[in-house]
């Protein structure tokens, strides 16, 4: 089963995450199999950790839930809150299969929370600019609750446009890189 996992920080809580990085890091090899792409949210200058996305594939929601519950920065308070998802890889891929590389051009997480009759269900045509897509759902995955993308573009309304705007109630667009270990 994947799973989403956004865990967003809470406001001044970056110098209690760089003393963390190594813990967060460790903790997170452990999932280094599981893993279908990881990486920061950031400010808009691209140069402050806004929060922390990890895409897992885990046997159940107990387990993603000890995943995002038991990370070191969650346990030390840096976070503000968590979305933790049941999420399908549309694409069959993990981010470091994507052909366009770790590094070029602008990087965003498009979480589109649902409302109502499932959209976005088919991954769209021009898929070359996408790292991961796939629907949000509830934990016995049979309800939709939305869609999150990473996507390369050249701008936030590029990436926006992903989404089909009039099918959710609320569609957040977040710098995104690559993340994990060097």
């Amino acid at each position: 089963m994947e799973f989403l996992c956004y865990h967003r920080d809470r406001p001044g809580s970056l110098p209690l995450r760089h003393r963390l990085t190594e813990e967060h890091w460790s903790y997170m090899d452990q999932y280094a199999k599981e893993m279908i792409a990881r990486g920061p949210t950031l400010t808009d200058d691209g140069e402050t950790p806004t929060g922390s996305v990890h895409i897992v594939d885990l046997p159940d929601p107990s387990g993603a839930r000890t995943f995002a519950f038991d990370e070191p920065n969650y346990q030390a308070g840096a976070y503000r809150d968590v979305l933790l998802r049941r999420w399908r890889n549309m694409l069959g891929r993990t981010m470091w299969d994507f052909p366009g590389g770790p590094a070029e051009g602008n990087r965003y997480l498009v979480l589109g929370l649902g409302a109502g009759k499932a959209a976005d269900t088919t991954v769209p045509a021009d898929r070359d600019e996408l790292i991961a897509y796939g629907p949000l759902l509830s934990d016995d995955g049979a309800t939709w609750l939305g869609t999150a993308a990473l996507i390369r573009a050249p701008d936030r309304d590029t990436a926006r446009a992903i989404l089909t705007p009039d099918r959710y109630a609320d569609i957040e667009v977040h710098n995104w890189q690559f993340g994990g270990r060097s």
